[in-house]
């Protein structure tokens, strides 16, 4: 997606510098935090929102990398957040995992 501003930032077109990287994702900063940690783990590849998601492979790996970039930056709790659709909250139409933590996290969200 020559648009997409995620696909940008995975493919190197906009500099970022990333939290974690693999062959299969990225993670990098909020740019918007929401808590005091707000990490965005993205798959490399454009899927527009977790609707359109039909890899069970990627799906787990996304989840996984949310784990590991949360314990590499120190989080021992934490949330994540996968918004899909506009009136979810998703303003970026490329598939992201939210790892939020450094605060209390209240319950219901939103």
């Amino acid at each position: 997606m020559d648009s997409c501003v995620f696909c940008k930032i995975a493919s190197g077109q906009i500099e970022t510098p990333f939290v974690h990287e693999d062959d299969l994702a990225v993670a990098f900063l909020d740019l918007q935090p929401q808590a005091p940690t707000h990490v965005l783990v993205i798959p490399r590849r454009h899927i527009a929102s977790l609707n359109e998601a039909h890899d069970p492979q990627l799906l787990g790996h996304l989840l996984l990398t949310a784990r590991k970039t949360a314990e590499k930056i120190g989080l021992s709790q934490y949330r994540l957040v996968i918004n899909t659709g506009p009136d979810a909250g998703q303003s970026v139409f490329h598939l992201h995992v939210h790892v939020l933590g450094g605060r209390l996290m209240n319950w219901p969200p939103g």
